[in-house]
């Protein structure tokens, strides 16, 4: 039944029709700023897994302040080289804080920040985006479906209420789960409820 099930899915993606997830906002901490928040040798607690392979879910939580107000933020592990807090344009404007939309990891000149933990505080000049509309794909998927890294394509989300989110980027990586991330305000605008499909519709 497993075998079959793996079948059916790779078939269904095989033509372009990918599970959509929900990305709320979050942040990926550095050990440095970790620690600065937690204490020293603090390491993440993994609470659950995510879809992307070795990607977690951790107990941990940070709070983010801004001019206007402050949000608890989960925080996902494991820690990376660099700090990046992931917001949605909604947050932004009810934080009072400016973030450009950037991939993951393209951090150079993004937006400044506060981090607040049960040991301590960390002030970023930059780390701070709204995360880009990607599709995590394997190589293997990437060649079925003729695309590649970095592509630019349009995917229409599959609700009772469609949208067609234009320039949504095709990640290839070995260590992926083919899956669609967008944030809240566009999960929001599609009606998105429990698993969700989308299709990708145009390359650019």
């Amino acid at each position: 039944m497993e075998k079959l099930i793996q079948a059916l899915k790779e078939a269904i993606q095989a033509n372009g029709v990918l599970q959509v997830e929900t990305s709320a906002r979050h942040v990926h901490l550095s050990q440095t700023d970790l620690e600065q928040l937690f204490g020293k040798g603090h390491q993440l607690t993994p609470k659950r897994a995510l879809s992307q392979p070795g990607q977690y879910l951790s107990e941990e939580k940070v709070t983010v302040i801004g001019p206007k107000g402050e949000k608890k933020v989960s925080v996902l592990g494991p820690v990376r080289n660099r700090t990046q807090v992931e917001l949605s344009r909604s947050d932004c404007m009810s934080l009072g804080l400016s973030a450009p939309i950037r991939l993951s990891g393209e951090l150079e000149g993004s937006g400044s920040v506060i981090l607040k933990g049960p040991n301590g505080a960390v002030a970023l000049s930059e780390g701070a985006i709204v995360a880009k509309a990607h599709i995590h794909m394997t190589p293997e998927m990437a060649q079925k479906l003729r695309l590649r890294d970095r592509q630019r394509v349009a995917l229409e989300v599959l609700t009772e209420r469609p949208v067609l989110l234009k320039d949504v980027i095709i990640r290839v990586d070995e260590a992926s789960s083919c899956k669609v991330h967008i944030d809240t305000d566009e999960a929001n605008a599609a009606g998105c409820e429990g698993f969700t499909l989308g299709r990708i519709v145009t390359h650019f």
